[in-house]
């Protein structure tokens, strides 16, 4: 097969834990761009948090993609064009809100504004997201009244052994309303009923004629289940849970390991010498 598309989810998958990319995966990726293969990036993070790392695989140069916020936005990244976007209403982010504060929730939740993380208390999960994205944190008196346009999505953060069991609680209260999984073990993001990395990636193979076939999706987390089904060769990460790893074609090295340079090596450059 010779693929001509590859989509990488940022944390833990194509960046090291010190968030950055390992020279020899850089020189993969760039290697397969010379080749006119596309490498997009598929992240939960918003749009702002991706941009250095786009500019850093030089994506404008080949014209390729941004898959942001779990795919609720798709960027051009030549025209910088915003060629798909979902949000949530106030309305449904407030009763997200009020869900949060239920009993049997009892979790942190954080939005965005603008360039913003918009929370009610400051907690070590979003500052984690802060880190993360390198988005301000700003603390609000009232969420609701802070939110009163549409956002792209929304999350609720809590230790993992918690939110593990409340995932399932609310992805079976909003089947059919809101996509609902986590990115990372204590982020539950909400977008959207149907909008997931994979559901975006149809959306952009179809606009460039490419093959589902012809698509590498690589991840470690939940929120790329979805792409890494739909892909035509579907990676999981050596440091992803078992269960990511059981769905996936290929279980590659980890992100510390290039993980990501191992597939691209064999799978794309291998072919083209």
């Amino acid at each position: 097969m010779s693929y001509k598309m590859i989509v990488l989810d940022l944390d833990d998958t194509l960046l090291r834990d010190d968030h950055t990319i390992s020279e020899r995966t850089k020189k993969a990726l760039m290697d397969a761009q010379e080749f006119g293969v596309k490498v997009v990036l598929a992240s939960g993070r918003p749009t702002y948090a991706m941009r250095d790392i786009a500019k850093e695989l030089h994506l404008e140069q080949y014209g390729s993609y941004i898959l942001s916020f779990n795919g609720a936005k798709i960027i051009d990244c030549q025209t910088d064009e915003e060629l798909f976007s979902s949000t949530l209403s106030p309305e449904t982010t407030h009763h997200l809100y009020e869900v949060s504060r239920r009993e049997d929730i009892d979790v942190w939740i954080h939005t965005y504004v603008g360039d913003t993380i918009v929370t009610e208390a400051n907690n070590q999960y979003t500052e984690i997201e802060a880190e993360i994205t390198g988005l301000p944190i700003v603390e609000v008196d009232s969420f609701t009244a802070a939110i009163d346009e549409p956002v792209v999505k929304v999350l609720m953060v809590e230790a993992p052994e918690r939110l593990i069991g409340i995932e399932k609680q609310l992805q079976a209260e909003f089947a059919g309303k809101l996509s609902v999984m986590r990115s990372k073990p204590f982020f539950l993001e909400f977008t959207e009923a149907g909008v997931t990395k994979g559901t975006s990636l149809n959306y952009l193979i179809q606009k460039l004629g490419i093959k589902r076939e012809e698509v590498i999706a690589m991840g470690d987390s939940y929120n790329d289940q979805a792409m890494i089904e739909f892909a035509g060769l579907g990676v999981a990460m050596g440091n992803a849970p078992d269960d990511i790893k059981a769905i996936a074609d290929h279980v590659t090295d980890t992100n510390m390991n290039d993980g990501v340079a191992k597939v691209v090596e064999e799978f794309v450059l291998t072919v083209r010498v």
